[in-house]
């Protein structure tokens, strides 16, 4: 399957991926989420060709991952930003961070550690039910069809 064909599978984490299923999209939206906006800054922090930021910055606008902000009329400078779209990616990042700090961190420790503002206390990210709130451990989890597939190999 070609890169550019996966947007159209029948599969959410397939779609997913057609838009974030590279490194340096992650990485520019891990920087995003850090308060990143500028695309100098981007390019500093991440060291990516003007090239390939530029690409996949306007690959994430394109998908209403994140909107340009003009800051400056003359010359015109923009910044990018979160969309509501871009922000509901943020427990993919966070799950993503949390398993790097356990499994990935060489025996330094997390490089980062996250405070929740509204209660003051540091966090790791879980999955937590919707409906009961519990925890979700993936071996309570079945996995059925659902409306948007019909047809599926289930294993």
């Amino acid at each position: 399957m070609r890169w550019d064909e996966m947007r159209d599978e029948r599969c959410s984490i397939a779609r997913t991926l057609s838009v974030v299923g590279d490194r340096w999209t992650m990485l520019i939206l891990r920087d995003a989420f850090l308060r990143i906006r500028k695309f100098e800054d981007f390019q500093s922090d991440l060291g990516i060709s003007r090239q390939r930021l530029s690409e996949r910055l306007k690959m994430l606008v394109d998908e209403g991952v994140l909107k340009k902000v003009e800051y400056q009329t003359n010359p015109s400078r923009y910044e990018y930003r979160l969309t509501s779209k871009g922000v509901a990616l943020y427990p993919v990042i966070m799950a993503m961070v949390n398993w790097g700090d356990k499994y990935m961190d060489g025996g330094k420790g997390a490089p980062m550690i996250y405070k929740h503002t509204t209660c003051d206390n540091y966090f790791s990210a879980e999955v937590h039910c919707s409906a009961c709130g519990e925890v979700v451990d993936p071996r309570d989890v079945k996995p059925e069809i659902g409306p948007g597939k019909a047809t599926v190999k289930m294993r």
